[in-house]
């Protein structure tokens, strides 16, 4: 279908041109240099004057058609009301990549869109600073030359070697095939095989100390599925084995639960007193717990018993380290 209107569009753009160079155009000058029919060149006329709200009007004293707004221009692309206020919208979303080096890239491609509109809409959205603002999370630190290096690795299935440093250890040198990347509340991750361990691992490209393309090419396994692969997981680490937890939010928090997906598997139950526990499948149970104690005491979990177990220790270790001040 987009074939079929593509002549009629470049027409389009032909007569916006013509029009704007202030040469009063006639239905019979463009007709024979398009080499189209008058009847054609008049139908698009009426089509740009009546659909796309062109101000085209016809000087009797120079017998051609003129533009009534000087700075009228035709946009390269049909793009509606709504469509460009999202436009806008995700432009001020980029903020949170602000400091990668695809940030000027995706800024660039905005500029491109915003070039293709006309004067008049291009910046409608832009007027208006205070409708929306975004606060991006904190972000990692990732030096630029391992980023550009590893998404180069990435697209161009390459492999890479890292110098890779867990916190509180040495670092280690590694090679990696880049299967896939991830984007995760502020931080960049790599997933792909490591040859040191001989599996699949999940790397922070923060935690890169250094990154190099090497020769290597490598083919990305054919039943590779990152949503397969990271299941149930809450957060950026995950097991082999499903757990079931279960965790009572009280009457002051339950509202705020209720407010979001916090996982897909989730499951609400209300108590009459206002509380509600929530029930969840996970598969590692690390970033749960971080996220468990950020709700301090108006989160009680009732399972698994290994994490009630977990928790109380951190607890005793808490009170322990507060009660010596």
């Amino acid at each position: 279908m987009a074939n079929k209107y593509k002549p009629q569009h470049a027409r389009l753009l032909f007569i916006d041109r013509k029009i704007r160079e202030m040469r009063y155009p006639t239905r019979d000058s463009l007709a024979e240099e398009w080499e189209a029919s008058i009847r054609t060149i008049q139908r698009d006329l009426d089509y740009m004057r009546y659909e796309l709200d062109a101000p085209i009007e016809y000087s009797a004293k120079h017998r051609g058609y003129f533009y009534t707004e000087e700075q009228y221009q035709l946009p390269a692309i049909n793009i509606r009301e709504s469509d460009l206020f999202a436009i806008y919208l995700a432009d001020k979303l980029l903020s949170q990549y602000e400091g990668t080096p695809i940030f000027e890239s995706l800024r660039s491609v905005f500029r491109k869109i915003e070039d293709a509109l006309p004067a008049k809409v291009a910046t409608r959205p832009g007027n208006d600073q205070g409708l929306f603002t975004v606060f991006p999370p904190f972000a990692t630190v990732i030096l630029p030359e391992v980023f550009e290096t590893v998404l180069d690795c990435l697209r161009t299935s390459t492999r890479l070697e890292i110098e890779y440093m867990n916190p509180g250890q040495a670092a280690v040198t590694r090679a990696v095939d880049a299967y896939h990347g991830v984007r995760f509340e502020g931080d960049w991750y790599v997933v792909g095989y490591c040859h040191l361990r001989q599996t699949i691992r999940t790397f922070s490209l923060a935690r890169m100390r250094t990154a190099k393309k090497l020769k290597e090419r490598f083919d990305r396994p054919e039943d590779f599925d990152f949503r397969r692969l990271s299941g149930s997981q809450f957060g950026m680490h995950w097991g082999k084995d499903d757990i079931e937890v279960q965790i009572r939010f009280d009457r002051s928090a339950a509202a705020y639960i209720r407010e979001r997906i916090w996982h897909p598997s989730q499951i609400i139950a209300d108590d009459p007193d206002g509380s509600l526990v929530l029930s969840m499948t996970v598969n590692h149970l690390l970033e749960l717990k971080r996220w468990i104690l950020s709700w301090g005491e108006a989160a009680q979990v009732l399972e698994p018993p290994a994490l009630i177990d977990d928790l109380q220790k951190t607890a005793q270790g808490l009170a322990g380290m507060y009660a010596r001040h």
